[in-house]
């Protein structure tokens, strides 16, 4: 059986919720992070030596990164489903979406994380140049990419609601991170593609109880 070693408000839902969808048996091994540094415990170093998730074993394999892991468990227990037809004219979008969630969509977006904690990270006596420092280099480095991302994502949901054809397919599940991600740290404003594609997959019975087995997930509305 596949077990999915989960860290909590992380990628790692996507997982389960790709699990769901397509109904496969797994199970589940909770880590928490630290509520201090937010980083995962070192208990994930004893499954995969970079101690990050998810993490999937099955069958003596282990197997990191989440769009690795998406990949494996369509090919293996898909049978077809949430990935269109090689002649599908929706085929090549479906992977470029399968690789933008992690190629091009979630630096930006770990960057506004990064500089918006800076400023709380640094000694209190360094605290109001840290923070100045890090708003700036956000609003200088950060902030034209995410308009530009949001931008994107929002033409590309503009025809049917997805992003690779009239029919969901597992690059939305791969896109769901960013685009929630996105949606706490940075406003959609007058783009109104994106949130309602978030409204629609919080509503799916299958995202619902991947976020009830994966327990809390900052991100789920």
């Amino acid at each position: 059986m596949i077990t999915i070693h989960h860290l909590n408000n992380s990628r790692s839902q996507r997982v389960l919720w790709l699990l769901e969808e397509l109904e496969v048996p797994y199970e589940i091994r909770r880590y928490q992070r630290d509520p201090a540094t937010m980083l995962a415990p070192p208990e994930l170093r004893a499954v995969h030596p970079l101690g990050k998730s998810p993490v999937l074993t099955e069958d003596g394999l282990t197997l990191a990164e989440t769009g690795a892991i998406v990949e494996y468990i369509l090919k293996r227990h898909g049978g077809g489903r949430l990935v269109p037809a090689e002649d599908s004219p929706h085929f090549w979008a479906y992977r470029h979406w399968m690789h933008h969630a992690e190629g091009s969509a979630m630096p930006p977006l770990v960057m506004a994380l990064l500089f918006n904690a800076m400023g709380k990270r640094a000694p209190p006596e360094a605290q109001p140049m840290a923070e100045k420092l890090a708003q700036g280099m956000k609003g200088a480095m950060v902030e034209p990419n995410l308009e530009r991302l949001k931008d994107y994502w929002n033409a590309a949901l503009a025809e049917t609601g997805w992003f690779a054809g009239p029919e969901m397919t597992a690059a939305d599940i791969m896109m769901s991170f960013p685009l929630e991600a996105a949606s706490s740290r940075s406003p959609f404003g007058d783009r109104p593609h994106p949130p309602a594609f978030l409204a629609r997959i919080h509503e799916r019975p299958a995202y619902r109880r991947g976020v009830e087995k994966g327990g809390e997930y900052a991100y789920a509305r």
